[in-house]
């Protein structure tokens, strides 16, 4: 790994770790952590599949440590994974933060991903997010950035909408969104792992049921990228089930 990945990686895990001795400080705030074990068909990030096609088996926690701030990790299974240099899973980790301004919600997060069993694959990334709230609609509006890191071949910029709708006297919700990946190509080879054919478009909708500490999903997503350079970034309808601990 070269110095500057060595840095950052170590930098956002010391984060984490100072953070994380905060918790007893700032217990009388919290709520209790909340855990969710997940299985899905596929683990697709923005359009493009991490567990080339494959199922996955997916834990995470958040953990609360002040008004509206958590610390949070997810471990998934990558079982190979062409796409992240061969790595057997994907964990991330880092801390967010929840802020209610009249009818909006603000948001703001940031995510080391770790890549057991391939080398020179972590990168970091930070993100900012509003929604607004109305009746059983909601609407979200976001972006991620990861700066330059050779492990993604430059910077990166992720810019999302998405709205979701309750179905009244159901446990549906009914979700679209549709997103945009841009970034520069220092090392053109490295940056097709997370922009394959340079800048995209994905989109996609879901429908979701939840009841009690349950939850199933059935999700289509898709991209424009072109069919050459679409290894497992084509259309694709991805199931998931969850329970809530």
């Amino acid at each position: 790994m070269r110095r500057t990945d060595r840095t950052i990686g170590l930098a956002w895990l010391g984060g984490l770790g100072l953070a994380l001795h905060a918790v007893p400080a700032a217990a009388q705030y919290a709520s209790g952590p909340n855990a969710t074990v997940e299985v899905a068909s596929d683990e697709r990030r923005r359009g493009l599949s991490w567990s080339d096609g494959d199922p996955v088996l997916r834990g995470s926690v958040s953990v609360p440590v002040a008004q509206g701030l958590s610390l949070d990790g997810a471990a998934t299974s990558l079982w190979g994974s062409d796409r992240h240099g061969g790595a057997d899973a994907v964990i991330d980790l880092g801390p967010s933060y929840v802020h209610q301004l009249g009818g909006w919600r603000l948001s703001l997060d940031a995510r080391y991903h770790l890549f057991p069993g391939a080398d020179h694959q972590g990168y970091g990334e930070f993100g900012a997010g509003a929604g607004f709230l109305i009746g059983p609609a909601s609407i979200d509006i976001g972006a991620q950035y990861a700066p330059r890191q050779s492990a993604i071949g430059g910077d990166n910029l992720y810019l999302s909408s998405a709205a979701a709708f309750a179905i009244p006297g159901t446990p549906l919700t009914a979700s679209a969104r549709v997103g945009h990946s841009s970034g520069s190509d220092r090392d053109p080879l490295a940056s097709q792992r997370l922009r394959p054919g340079g800048d995209y478009w994905d989109y996609g909708a879901a429908i979701a049921w939840y009841r009690g500490r349950w939850s199933a999903e059935l999700r289509y997503s898709d991209t424009d990228i072109d069919s050459r350079d679409a290894r497992h970034a084509g259309s694709a309808l991805i199931g998931k089930f969850g329970l809530t601990l």
